[in-house]
């Protein structure tokens, strides 16, 4: 395992508000006594008094409360033994009312999982609900035959809200009784360091709160979860409590929906073992180039191409100049080796066409694209951007008339030393000023007054090359103040460039046969690729020999400021399992120490790509930290956890119930409906779950919510990917 900073949480039992949510009167009082005696009775100020009320969510709950649901949202896998959860970002929601005779703190809310065909609203299970005004939510029309919540305080029927309407039958089934409402609900304290998410989400510390379902999705389909408020539902929830009503409305502030598919064709495990599998024996086969073929070469042309595609490359359709239809070789900035440096002056520019970046295998008569690819590509891209191309011709432009200035200054001697920024009173003052003004006017005044001589023609002389110009450092200085005053977010956007934003796919990888379903590929960057790319972008606006001579200013001022990271590697992912996990840990290292990850962008629903700073030499991919799933183990046991000292969270090595026993897990679930299997975990009934847990954790009494939920705790999946070859290649 690679050294990673390790996810920190704590799991507390509860929180509890100082107030919930209602409505209050004070009542102010002056008493005035002596030894316990009023001295005041015949003469008593008045008393004051008045009404506030604490609100809180009670029929509509705001999408930011929810930080996340497990299943996720349309995930499809093996979810027999998990029992779905939802995290709030509110970690006091659950305790913020206060349920009718029940202490503080005690949960209003119960995540209820519904099968299909098991909820009128929602038959096909999709969490599907039926929005009611509060009244009829309350007060079910008797063609409904349902009974609603008996509510209390002021309430405004007319608004809306999301109700469900669930049979008598299920409902008993499901729901959880009141005595475990309490070990379905706690608080997940986080404390880690900031990790980068899916498009740029940084995951800090916090508090949340955490409500979990009673009940294991043990037969394939799809299932719905809705949070559910019980306010109004208390002394209901046993069977037998609901007589002569055929179904219950409830109120659903929160639902999803997932599929079970036991046979684990779109299990994340699954699909995650069958990503890493053709790198078990040899991690080359998770490069980036096409599947090499079988057996020798027959001719040298064929030893040839085989070289080629080993080496990264893709066949293409072109076009020469002379109209003929043939192919050429392209590779885009994704290599499977380390690329060569190209000679520094293959980038002198700037260039109006892409010939300059075309490379001829002489020896075979077959062009190389990548590079003018990639110029072009960069040129199109920019183009197509019109502040960015705006400002870059108005920076050449900008660049080119200063230059004119500065080299009309540098033929006139008596100009030249004058500053061409400067406000023509300054030039006056500098006049006044100089040495002799004073004899020059006397003399002026003194002179006979006589036709002056025809003037005689100035001898031309040569304007200041551009060259000569950027050798002054004084003129250097004045284009320089011309570039940052134009340029301002020239190299931004191209820092944004070099990072492959706004490539085009195919570019990236031009077969899809690179990059086939369920693979993932690993990469180093051709960085000669990436500068051809935004060299394109760079040369827009050239056009003049100036701007030629004036080029190396520009780029000077659009250069990457040092230490500024450049994408090394990456990674590609093309599964079902980037629409299942949306977002994932990816912890890349190299020696130990953790790679900085550039960029991580979904290019499509199920196309994921990872940017890193370096090449790293362990890859591991683990299941989202605020994925963790509470459940049992594929053995359908518990795999116990330390609960105290130094150890704390880790596994024991042992199982609840114990193996030599013969019992499982699903001997403590209740008796289904009638043809059901039973599926829901029965906390406190005559074979309580919690009880025979405790006892097998040496508990004196009974588990905490918060012990009970470290204890169910499935740790999170995660691959190693193994590590590349050590020997450098080049190509």
């Amino acid at each position: 395992m690679p050294a990673r900073p390790d996810l920190d949480v704590t799991f507390h039992d509860h929180l509890a508000p100082a107030t919930t949510a209602g409505v209050y009167a004070i009542t102010v009082e002056h008493r005035l006594t002596k030894d316990d005696r009023c001295i005041d009775a015949t003469a008593k100020l008045p008393e004051a008094g008045g009404q506030y009320e604490i609100r809180a969510a009670r029929f509509h709950l705001d999408p930011t409360s929810v930080h996340a649901t497990y299943p996720a949202a349309g995930a499809a896998g093996r979810y027999t033994h998990v029992l779905p959860h939802i995290t709030l970002n509110r970690a006091i929601l659950p305790w913020e009312r206060q349920l009718p005779g029940r202490a503080v703190p005690a949960p209003w809310l119960a995540l209820l999982v519904l099968a299909e065909g098991e909820a009128v609203d929602d038959p096909d299970a999709k969490g599907a609900f039926t929005t009611r005004p509060i009244g009829l939510l309350r007060h079910p029309a008797e063609a409904d035959n349902a009974v609603g919540p008996e509510l209390s305080g002021e309430i405004d029927d007319d608004l809306p809200c999301r109700t469900i309407d669930v049979p008598v039958d299920v409902f008993h089934a499901v729901v959880p009784r009141e005595d475990e409402l309490s070990h379905l609900t706690h608080v997940r304290d986080v404390r880690t360091v900031p990790q980068l998410r899916d498009d740029g989400e940084v995951l800090t510390e916090g508090e949340y709160a955490v409500v979990a379902a009673n009940r294991f999705p043990r037969t394939p389909g799809t299932y719905a979860v809705h949070l559910v408020s019980l306010e109004g539902h208390l002394g209901r929830l046993a069977p037998g409590r609901l007589q002569g009503s055929e179904h219950v409305r409830l109120c659903s502030l929160w639902s999803w929906s997932f599929t079970n598919a036991p046979d684990g064709t779109l299990d994340p495990g699954t699909l995650l073992r069958g990503l890493v599998d053709p790198g078990t024996e040899d991690p080359e086969n998770l490069a980036l180039r096409h599947a090499p073929a079988s057996g020798p070469a027959a001719t040298p042309e064929e030893q040839y191409v085989r070289t080629r595609l080993h080496h990264g490359y893709s066949a293409v359709a072109h076009r020469t100049l002379a109209g003929e239809a043939t192919y050429a070789w392209y590779r885009g900035p994704f290599t499977p080796l380390t690329a060569p440096p190209l000679p520094t002056a293959a980038f002198d520019g700037p260039h109006t066409t892409a010939d300059h970046a075309l490379i001829y295998d002489r020896e075979h008569g077959v062009f190389d694209v990548s590079y003018a690819a990639a110029w072009t590509l960069g040129r199109t891209i920019a183009l197509a951007d019109p502040d960015y191309s705006a400002e870059a011709a108005g920076a050449r432009r900008a660049l080119s008339d200063r230059a004119a200035t500065l080299a009309a200054l540098g033929s006139d001697p008596d100009r030249a030393r004058h500053d061409p920024d400067a406000r023509p009173a300054a030039m006056a003052l500098s006049e006044l000023s100089s040495a002799g003004l004073g004899r020059r006017l006397v003399q002026a005044l003194r002179a006979d007054l006589h036709p002056e001589p025809a003037p005689v023609p100035a001898a031309r002389t040569a304007r200041a090359e551009p060259a000569a110009l950027l050798a002054d450092p004084r003129a250097r200085q004045s284009l320089s103040a011309v570039v940052t005053a134009s340029a301002t977010t020239m190299s931004e956007w191209l820092e944004r460039l070099a990072l492959l934003r706004g490539v085009p796919f195919p570019h990236l990888v031009p077969d899809p046969r690179l990059l086939p379903p369920e693979s993932l590929r690993a990469f180093r960057i051709d960085q000669a690729w990436i500068q051809a790319l935004v060299a394109g972008a760079t040369d827009v606006g050239a056009h003049t020999s100036i701007d030629r001579d004036l080029d190396p200013l520009l780029r000077e001022r659009l250069a990457r400021a040092p230490g500024s990271p450049f994408p090394a590697a990456g990674l590609l992912i093309n599964s079902a399992l980037v629409r299942a996990w949306p977002v994932f840990e990816l912890l890349a290292t190299r020696a130990d120490e953790q790679v900085g990850e550039l960029r991580r962008d979904h290019l499509a629903p199920d196309i994921l790509l990872v940017l890193w700073d370096a090449v790293p030499d362990s890859v591991t991919i683990r299941e989202p930290g605020q994925g963790i799933h509470f459940g049992v183990n594929s053995g359908q046991r518990v795999s116990l956890r330390h609960l105290d000292g130094d150890d704390i969270g880790r596994p024991t090595g042992t199982e609840f119930p114990d193996p030599a026993s013969g019992r499982t897990v699903l001997d403590h679930l209740r008796p289904g409906r009638p043809g059901a299997p039973p599926d829901v975990l029965d906390l406190h009934g005559a074979d309580g779950f919690v009880a025979a847990l405790s006892a097998a954790c040496g508990e004196d009494g009974e588990l905490s919510p918060g012990r009970l939920a470290l204890e169910l705790v499935n740790a999170p999946l995660e691959q190693l990917l193994l590590p590349a070859r050590t020997a450098e290649e080049t190509a």
